[in-house]
């Protein structure tokens, strides 16, 4: 017998944003209990809180959930061990349902006769899937973490990101300055009114994802799909593999093939290393790179080393976004 029949507590549905095509419906999320995060809480105590609602999770394991577009077809799909759940379908005419920034909006239910005992409100929790318009110039992809909010990813033992992380709520976090024009300039491109899509790639775990997405929407960030990582898969990565940012990007490459893009990202980690090597392997799909300098001397002398002899594709190391923003207007990226 389900789970969900002994349940008492309030049950919720967290879709992450994600993309698709006129033909492929994508999507990801996850199944939990509610939690009643507080996103603009104030307060140490509360925060700390906020922190450990976030990765002490009860899960709604192996239950079937159901999709129903605007058009009427219905999609199943179940979750795994940690509430998350994926779809992954062949679906004609998506973009007709979609509205003119490319997004498409469909529910998610609970398929289960039994649910409507434990859900508080309703069983219906509201999902959106960006599928980029074929007039679009380009695509952009960027990081999080440095690159349009400040972490201290560089500082010893990242005792910052703890701090910031878990002792700031997202409202008062401060995006670095002129990020969010710059990216809005990107969004509309060189006509000034374009819909060019916006994904955002982090190494943050799926627990961040409503934190991040508050952060973006506070500070008027253009929308975009956010494409974490699970929790579990953190310690789990063996030498050799691909870091799980470039597997990101690599899908969205190969899901679009005919699209340029343009990366964005910082040179305090591994950005740099992820965007040359992509920039190598797909020249015909990135059109620049942007990586914002930090405040390291040792990590910007090695990021400057390797793209000492590079020329294939414009790259710019950022001290300002009025830097980034002329450059961008220089190659035709934005408007004059």
């Amino acid at each position: 017998m389900s789970q969900l029949v002994f349940k008492k507590d309030p049950l919720q549905i967290i879709t992450f944003q994600s993309y698709g095509t006129d033909n492929h419906f994508y999507m990801r999320g996850r199944a939990l209990e509610d939690e009643t995060i507080n996103l603009e809480q104030k307060g140490l105590f509360g925060l700390f809180i906020n922190s450990w609602k976030r990765f002490e999770t009860d899960e709604i394991k192996h239950t079937e959930l159901k999709i129903t577009l605007p058009n009427g077809t219905i999609l199943k799909t179940t979750t795994d061990d940690h509430g998350y759940f994926k779809v992954d379908e062949n679906v004609e005419g998506l973009m007709n349902l979609a509205d003119d920034d490319g997004w498409l909006n469909f529910e998610v239910a609970y398929n289960n006769v039994n649910i409507k005992r434990s859900i508080q409100n309703s069983n219906c929790f509201i999902g959106e899937l960006l599928i980029p318009s074929a007039k679009a110039d380009y695509g952009v992809i960027s990081d999080i973490d440095d690159t349009i909010i400040h972490t201290g990813v560089v500082s010893t033992l990242k005792w910052k990101v703890l701090l910031n992380s878990i002792f700031k709520n997202a409202g008062n976090r401060i995006p670095l300055e002129g990020a969010a024009e710059f990216y809005f300039k990107l969004h509309r491109g060189q006509s000034g009114h374009n819909a060019n899509p916006i994904f955002y790639v982090s190494h943050s775990p799926w627990n961040l994802y409503r934190y991040l997405e508050f952060f973006l929407r506070q500070h008027t960030f253009p929308k975009g799909p956010i494409l974490l990582r699970s929790f579990k898969d953190i310690f789990k990565k063996k030498s050799g593999d691909q870091p799980q940012k470039q597997i990101e990007i690599i899908n969205i490459l190969k899901t679009y093939p005919t699209l340029q893009f343009i990366l964005i990202g910082d040179s305090g980690e591994r950005d740099a290393d992820i965007y040359i090597d992509i920039a190598k392997t797909y020249p015909d799909q990135v059109s620049a790179i942007y990586l914002r300098s930090v405040k390291h001397k040792k990590k910007m002398m090695r990021v400057r080393g390797l793209f000492e002899n590079y020329n294939q594709t414009p790259v710019l190391l950022v001290e300002s976004s009025a830097q980034a923003i002329e450059h961008a207007k220089k190659h035709g990226f934005i408007a004059s």
